[in-house]
């Protein structure tokens, strides 16, 4: 018998990894995977399981959303102080699904991909249902970032920034254009200035890339 049930959802994915891989080939995107779900594992809190990776990215759930927001925050935190790393964005949510076969199925998990694609690189997501869940929570505060509309889904979603009150993150965080690999500010494999704004790379590769066409790589003039 199919049964609904209300799950909460995780998903983090590497911001980039299809350029990385472009620039530093399968074998270091491979690499960067396998050190990524080892990080996702050791941040696990209890009751969160990992549904299903696919591609870059992972799907976790949790009956239980504050051990859920705990883990996102310790991924979060984690992936930040790997070196030479991309970022990653995450989104949750949580909704009614039904269970049928070992999948779920619903709009809920829908909604957390699209939530966990609207995030920058190294920003926590949640909508309006996981921010009213962490209420009364010393450790979590959300900040709302207004409605969003996201396609695919009927009406605005109130979408809210994650944050611990105390967490690790990275200073200022230089980011590779090219490939998005974070990058140390202070022995990049190469800099490029570029109108006013100097560029670090993480490679010779990605700077000749850069070099060759610069507005190719940067967001605001690749329109």
């Amino acid at each position: 018998m199919d049964r609904e049930l209300d799950v909460a959802f995780l998903i983090a994915d590497l911001a980039g990894y299809t350029a990385l891989t472009e620039a530093h080939g399968g074998v270091e995107a491979a690499r960067i995977i396998e050190r990524f779900v080892a990080l996702a594992d050791r941040a696990l809190r209890s009751g969160v399981d990992v549904l299903e990776r696919v591609g870059d990215a992972l799907v976790l759930t949790a009956t239980e959303p504050l051990e859920l927001v705990r883990t996102a925050i310790a991924i979060g935190a984690a992936v930040a102080r790997e070196p030479m790393f991309p970022g990653v964005r995450i989104g949750m949510h949580m909704g009614p699904v039904v269970l049928k076969g070992g999948h779920y199925y619903g709009s809920a998990l829908n909604l957390t991909a699209r939530i966990a694609a609207h995030a920058r690189p190294g920003q926590i997501l949640g909508s309006g249902t996981i921010a009213a869940l962490c209420t009364g929570s010393d450790a979590v505060r959300c900040r709302a970032l207004g409605p969003v509309h996201f396609k695919n889904v009927p009406g605005a979603v109130d979408v809210f920034e994650v944050q611990a009150d105390e967490r690790s993150t990275r200073t200022d965080p230089d980011v590779d254009p090219v490939c998005q690999m974070h990058v140390g500010s202070t022995e990049p494999a190469a800099r490029i200035p570029y109108e006013g704004r100097t560029y670090v790379f993480c490679s010779v590769e990605c700077a000749s890339a850069f070099a060759a066409a610069p507005d190719a790589y940067l967001p605001e003039r690749a329109r």
